[in-house]
């Protein structure tokens, strides 16, 4: 269960971190603050249920889907990836999990003055591959510099568009079994041994063969969506908070709750070694090419069978949303020596600026 708080008099990074601290405080300055006529545009999806990004209803069968995100990571470039196709692929995955497919982006891009030209190009280059790679349009944008030190390096706002005959309206049910479509934490794990400065050992990226699991997931999602769309409850995936920020979002404010596997979730002894080592629950490090899916128990194992047949061959069903008091609004791990543990959201610093 997600503990209120009060409001502090100041912004912290961990307000911008996924977590519990970011939820009330959109909650508290956002949500709280708009009539509900204001939150959604007719018969559309908009913050009155947060999502990955909001829909207007164009005709009876067909929304547009459309989601808006910035991204601030830091380094701007990583094993696996960059901010350019961080940005891109972040904002089509959003589309994809509300069950659109994806026609187009727009991007915004603020630079600090001084920055490397020849890194600019890197970065759009890398942006460009992608949507080229999907065939899908760059139909605007928008190009500003901030005075030296007032901004680090770069900040990029993407725009992703989509069509969709049906939403993914996340609403998970009892008796769901929920997939996870590849290992988890990748992404937050590489960028983790920058921030605390493990990379300045050769070894450690090298030895470990950490990347960055960054990409669109159109291969994965557009099949499902196509085969499987009216079996899916709920789809995510799984960035600033990790597997665990998803799940506890999933079962806030529900009379459900969610039973995980640890022995079932797939994540890197890698990133393990060096999540225990800093004392970080991989569960709550960001994945940036995964999905996460909430499906009726009916299909669970033929959706997974497909899955992998898509290329996904480390995809597991690791647990399943029950509806029991006890754990009514709350996240179980059942752990690999076979208790019960609680798996609380996401709170605090874990890794700021990581997308």
């Amino acid at each position: 269960m997600i503990r209120e708080t009060v409001m502090e008099d100041l912004i912290r990074l961990y307000h911008g971190a996924g977590g519990v601290e970011m939820r009330e405080l959109l909650t508290k300055i956002f949500f709280k603050r708009l009539e509900d006529k204001l939150k959604r545009y007719k018969d559309g999806l908009g913050i009155d249920h947060p999502d990955d990004g909001a829909a207007i209803k164009i005709s009876e069968d067909l929304y547009m889907v459309i989601s808006t995100d910035s991204y601030t990571v830091k380094p701007i470039f990583f094993p696996g990836g960059d901010i350019g196709k961080l940005a891109v692929s972040g904002s089509l995955n959003d589309v994809l999990m509300m069950g659109a497919k994806p026609i187009a982006l727009m991007d915004s891009i603020i630079v600090e003055e001084g920055f490397s030209t020849q890194d600019l190009v890197k970065i759009v280059d890398s942006m460009f591959e992608i949507l080229r790679e999907e065939n899908i349009p760059l139909i605007g944008g928008d190009f500003k510099v901030m005075p030296r030190g007032e901004i680090d390096k770069i900040v990029i706002n993407t725009v992703g568009i989509g069509l969709a005959n049906k939403l993914i309206i996340d609403s998970i049910k009892p008796g769901d079994k929920i997939i996870v479509s590849d290992y988890v934490g990748d992404h937050g794990a590489v960028i983790m041994l920058y921030r605390f400065g493990l990379d300045k050992d050769p070894d450690i990226i090298s030895k470990s063969k950490l990347r960055s699991d960054v990409k669109p997931l159109t291969k994965l999602m557009i099949p499902l969506i196509d085969k499987y769309i009216d079996h899916i409850h709920a789809a995510r995936d799984p960035t600033r908070g990790g597997l665990a920020g998803v799940l506890n979002e999933w079962v806030s404010d529900t009379e459900l709750g969610i039973i995980v596997d640890e022995e079932e979730i797939p994540v890197r002894e890698s990133v393990k070694k060096y999540s225990n080592m800093l004392g970080i629950e991989p569960l709550y490090l960001a994945s940036e090419g995964v999905a996460i899916l909430s499906v009726d128990p009916s299909v669970a194992e033929e959706i997974l069978r497909f899955v992998r047949s898509l290329g996904f061959a480390n995809a597991r069903i690791i647990g399943e949303v029950v509806e029991e008091e006890r754990f009514k609004g709350r996240v179980i791990l059942r752990t690999s020596v076979g208790g019960l543990r609680i798996l609380e959201p996401p709170r605090g610093e874990i890794v700021p600026r990581i997308c």
